[in-house]
């Protein structure tokens, strides 16, 4: 467990955080020409922090579709390794603190057991699918670019008392601004916007589970459900939700994000189709699939992507379409 300023930013640390950075990215161009001149770079940044005269540069600023349009910031190597450094620092302070359902970035959590948990309180809502079971899925109105740099400041110093550690973490959420407007939003592609994001909605977390009293929630980064044997139950959470986050946190639910739906409709939630006994891919997920596996196939990751798409695919009821893609894309033709 660090302590202070001084343990966070050893050299030690730098040199631990720079292995752990590294691991999956030696191909890439920008980590290659960091590490033809590691020592001087990892002692630069050293002397930098120690003398607390570290200034957080720019951000590359680019595309992705994955599968929605999504707007990514890259920081340099050097400031890439800070995050890692606070990164490790903040998630053993905080996850402890975090509600269990609570599944975006965290050790033993993510997407998978995220279904698996909402299946299983669909079926205790609907006691083993003889009753109703409806579900209510909200999302935050633009989060990333809406998190608010003092609350989130605020809520860090609640824990953190060192001057200096909140002097980085400033530092680090100040680098960037959303094009909303100044003092407003953490960036997609940093590490540390996954720890800053589960501290700023834990607040609504905490909220949820213990102001509205809801046994049945689940959360994963922004997009969050509630399951009732009663929709009018459901119901009477929207406005409290609203009040609290405008309060609270400068948020706004998405107005055309606030889904009522029954279980046996089929609920989509994180890329899969909840119903009574069993758990689908979504038929988008399905066509695209075959989209990118047509494209991708004489490339170098060709493999590595069937294998990322039956991992995905193992977690649903596809026998067939696990068969299909084996037929059609893992033999030559």
């Amino acid at each position: 467990m660090i302590h202070n300023f001084e343990e966070l930013t050893s050299i030690e640390n730098i040199f631990q955080a720079w292995s752990e950075f590294r691991k999956g990215k030696k191909k890439r161009k920008d980590v290659q020409i960091f590490e033809r001149n590691l020592e001087d770079n990892l002692f630069a940044l050293y002397f930098t922090l120690k003398n607390e005269t570290y200034q957080h540069g720019d951000y590359h600023a680019f595309y992705v579709h994955d599968p929605k349009r999504r707007h990514i910031h890259k920081a340099s190597v050097r400031d890439r390794i800070v995050h890692h450094l606070l990164y490790k620092y903040l998630y053993e302070i905080y996850d402890k603190n975090f509600i269990y359902d609570s599944y975006s970035c965290r050790l033993e959590k993510g997407t998978h057991k995220a279904v698996k948990r909402m299946e299983r309180f669909a079926r205790k809502v609907s006691r083993n699918y003889i009753g109703l079971c409806w579900v209510l899925k909200l999302d935050i109105k633009k989060f990333f670019a809406n998190v608010d740099h003092q609350i989130l400041l605020d809520l860090l110093k609640r824990k953190i008392k060192d001057p200096n550690i909140l002097w980085l973490l400033k530092n680090v959420i100040d680098s960037f601004n959303s094009e909303l407007r100044e003092g407003k939003g953490i960036p997609l592609g940093n590490l540390t916007s996954q720890i800053f994001a589960n501290i700023y909605m834990n607040e609504l977390d905490q909220f949820i589970k213990h102001q509205l009293r809801v046994k049945y929630y689940i959360r994963y980064a922004d997009d969050f459900i509630f399951l009732s044997d009663s929709v009018v139950e459901l119901k009477k959470y929207i406005i409290p939700l609203k009040e609290f986050l405008l309060k609270s946190l400068k948020l706004e639910l998405h107005p055309s994000k606030i889904i009522f739906r029954r279980l046996d409709w089929g609920i989509d939630f994180l890329g899969y189709i909840v119903l009574p006994h069993y758990i689908l891919p979504r038929t988008k997920t399905k066509r695209r699939m075959f989209k990118k596996l047509e494209e991708k196939r004489n490339s170098k990751n060709f493999n590595q992507t069937i294998q990322s798409y039956l991992g995905y695919l193992k977690h649903a009821r596809a026998y067939k379409l696990r068969r299909e893609i084996l037929r059609s894309f893992a033999t030559p033709r």
